[in-house]
């Protein structure tokens, strides 16, 4: 038992003692994920350090009964775990408007809610990055169910 929890302290030691791998300045693209409607957003990296970065993110929703946006901040911590592949999570916040509108509902308001991410990410050799992320978002203010929502997106963005 002792052997397991100092293995199991070293691995943690080493995850995050490693080095990150250089991160590119600014990256822009397109985050496609489909929880509570959101199944696109234009997507923002800025790099702060080589291992940490900002991600702002505009998503929208149009369908035939709801209409809404949501705006995401995010801070990341990137970890390198071979060559091109890196590891992210991070932790932010966000603000956003809905509106539903059929024949049975007609109701509209705003949320504020926080948010986690934790995701792959593969950084090609061409300013190509894509990644799978997951986020969960916790408040919402009556939008999401229970105040909890999540989602599962995957991510392609220039790099410049």
């Amino acid at each position: 038992m002792k052997k397991l929890i100092l293995s199991a302290f070293m691995l943690m030691g080493l995850a995050f003692s490693s080095q990150a791998q250089e991160i590119s300045k600014n990256a822009l693209g397109l985050r496609f994920g489909d929880n509570d409607g959101f199944g696109g957003e234009i997507s923002y990296q800025r790099a702060l350090s080589s291992n940490n970065r900002l991600e702002a993110d505009l998503g929208w929703r149009n369908s035939n009964n709801v209409d809404a946006f949501k705006l995401t901040g995010l801070y990341q911590w990137v970890w390198n775990i071979d060559g091109g592949f890196n590891w992210y999570a991070g932790v932010g916040a966000g603000v956003g408007s809905w509106k539903i509108d059929n024949k049975n509902v007609n109701d509209s308001g705003s949320f504020v809610f926080a948010a986690g991410d934790i995701g792959i990410e593969y950084n090609f050799d061409i300013p190509l990055l894509i990644s799978l992320d997951f986020r969960p978002e916790f408040g919402g203010s009556g939008y999401f169910k229970n105040n909890y929502g999540s989602d599962i997106a995957l991510a392609l963005r220039y790099q410049f």
